[in-house]
C-alpha cells in the first residue's frame, strides 16, 4: 500500500496519488511499525523511524498513535489475528477441523516465525519495559481468549460440544497449544523438527475434542 502524507503547502499535482484515509494509514503504520519493533527492538524503535519507513510525518503519525506505547498496543491488537484467526461465521467441520483453523496450525512456515518472532520480542524487552506485558495481556491474550470463550460458547448453544465453562476452556486450549509452540526463545529450542511440533499440536486439539464430546 502506497501512503501519501499531503502537505498543506504543496499544490495538487496533476495525476498524484489519492491521500489515503486515516484508517489506512493506521493500517499502513502498524504494519510498517510491527516489522521495525521486531528489527531494532522496542528500545531501538523511534517513532521517527516508524515515520520514516511509513513514509508519513512525524506529525501524521502523532495525530493517530498519541505515544510509541500506544502504537505498540495497536501493534499487539493487529498482531492478535496471527494468534488465532476470530471472530469467524460458523463451519460446516468438525470442532477439531475449526480449531485448527482458528489456532492456525497449517500455518505458513515464515509467517509463524513472524508470529514467533513478534512474541520473542515482547518477552525479550518485558524486563526493561514491564509495560510491555501489561499490553500484550491486555490486547492480545485476553482479548484472544475472550474470543475464544465466545467460540466455545456459541458451539455449546448449538449442541455440538459439552462444556461447563468455556472461559476455562479458552485459557485450557490456549496453554496447550501456546505452551506447545515453543517456550519464549523460539520454537527451534523446544523442537528440533517442525513435523513434530505439529503433530503434537494436532494431537492437543483432538484430546481436546474428545474431551468435550465433540470427536
Amino acid at each position: 500500500m502506497n501512503i501519501t502524507d499531503e502537505s498543506s503547502d504543496e499544490p495538487r499535482k496533476r495525476g498524484r496519488p489519492k491521500v489515503s484515509s486515516d484508517e489506512d494509514k493506521r493500517t499502513h503504520i502498524v504494519e510498517v511499525a510491527r516489522r521495525v519493533f521486531v528489527k531494532f527492538g522496542y528500545a531501538g524503535s523511534a517513532t521517527a523511524v516508524v515515520a520514516s519507513e511509513a513514509g508519513v510525518s512525524k506529525q501524521t503519525l502523532y495525530k493517530l498513535f498519541q505515544s510509541k506505547e500506544e502504537l505498540f498496543a495497536a501493534v499487539v491488537g493487529a498482531h492478535r489475528r496471527l494468534m488465532l484467526d476470530l471472530p469467524r461465521p460458523p463451519e460446516d467441520i468438525s470442532i477439531a477441523e475449526s480449531l485448527e483453523r482458528i489456532f492456525m496450525i497449517d500455518m505458513d512456515e515464515d509467517l509463524d516465525a513472524e508470529r514467533a518472532g513478534f512474541l520473542q520480542l515482547v518477552f525479550r524487552e518485558a524486563a526493561q519495559f514491564p509495560e510491555l506485558i501489561e499490553i500484550l495481556q491486555r490486547e492480545g491474550i485476553l482479548a484472544s481468549r475472550q474470543y475464544l470463550a465466545d467460540w466455545l460458547r456459541d458451539r455449546r448453544a448449538e449442541g455440538r460440544l459439552s462444556l461447563d465453562d468455556p472461559e476455562s476452556g479458552a485459557r485450557m486450549l490456549m496453554d496447550m497449544i501456546f505452551g506447545g509452540i515453543g517456550p519464549p526463545e523460539g520454537r527451534v529450542q523446544a523442537w528440533p523438527d517442525r513435523t513434530l511440533m505439529l503433530a503434537h499440536l494436532h494431537r492437543c486439539i483432538a484430546i481436546f475434542a474428545a474431551g468435550v464430546g465433540a470427536a
